[in-house]
């Protein structure tokens, strides 16, 4: 009888030993320490921190962060977070230590840091700031002055890309309207990825009685090319065919068409959104 004694024995520090090490719990680290935050260029938010001081000798650390509301989680070993967002609005980050990848671990106790929104009356803000970039070649910002600004207000627009070395100022300010606007330069660059980037742009006046305004401009999202150039147009077998010649910067492949007709014998007007079977272009 000795024998099945001693396997239930062994068979039972087996599954002791194997339950204490499931049941062993991640060992919470301190908070980091010196965390802060600064802005680079117009729109590119970098918090930055230091190791918890006394962190346990064999946790390897990674950093849960998450903006407000918890957005945006994520677990890293670097130690520095940044985000590109427009300046008009608070925006707060809270930052722990752990020793694992798994999120349902329990960070250390998160450590928040926030920056604030330019001062000034957000009234005198312009609003409505949109930008379109024409063509490949240029980009131009409009938008409405704020409620509580004065009539002759002079306003400078500041813009900034990944390709420019540092910020520059949109010198062409011009008013239809009631919208006023700038344009300048913006030439697709030969770096495949360019199209990914944005381009960050910031309106205020010219001796700081209204609040700066902040927009992120991503370079696919607003995209007007110029119209194309007909060389010529004919009926055949019942259609109405169009020769022209697409904008630069653009293939055939990249464009869609709208045709606007006008009949004068029967004062129709019509705009048709044609396809390549109807519409030549070269």
């Amino acid at each position: 009888m000795e024998l099945p004694v001693r396997l239930f024995g062994l068979w039972a520090l087996l599954f002791c030993a194997t339950s204490e090490g499931d049941a062993a719990p991640t060992e919470t680290q301190p908070p980091v320490t010196n965390l802060s935050v600064s802005v680079e260029n117009l729109c590119t938010v970098i918090w930055t921190w230091n190791p918890p001081e006394r962190a346990s000798p064999n946790c390897s650390l990674w950093y849960f962060s998450h903006f407000g509301n918890k957005q945006d989680k994520k677990i890293a070993p670097e130690t520095y977070r940044s985000k590109e967002v427009p300046l008009n609005e608070r925006i707060c980050l809270q930052v722990g230590s752990q020793c694992s990848t798994n999120e349902s671990d329990n960070p250390s106790t998160l450590v928040e840091k926030c920056i604030s929104p330019p001062e000034g009356d957000p009234e005198s803000a312009v609003t409505e700031l949109q930008c379109v970039w024409h063509n490949l070649r240029y980009m131009k910002c409009t938008w409405l002055p704020g409620r509580n600004t004065s009539p002759d207000t002079n306003y400078t627009l500041y813009y900034w890309h990944s390709s420019l070395g540092k910020i520059l100022q949109c010198e062409n300010i011009d008013k239809e309207d009631q919208r006023i606007g700038c344009s300048f330069a913006l030439n697709k660059a030969k770096d495949s990825s360019f199209d990914q980037h944005s381009v960050q742009v910031m309106v205020k006046d010219n001796v700081g009685k209204i609040r700066p305004s902040f927009n992120i401009v991503p370079l696919t999202s607003h995209v007007q090319p110029d119209p194309p150039h007909i060389k010529n147009l004919f009926f055949q077998d019942g259609g109405l065919y169009v020769l022209g010649k697409n904008p630069q910067n653009f293939a055939s492949r990249c464009l869609s068409y709208q045709i606007e007709v006008n009949n004068s014998q029967t004062e129709t007007h019509d705009i048709l959104s044609v396809s390549f079977f109807l519409i030549i272009f070269i």
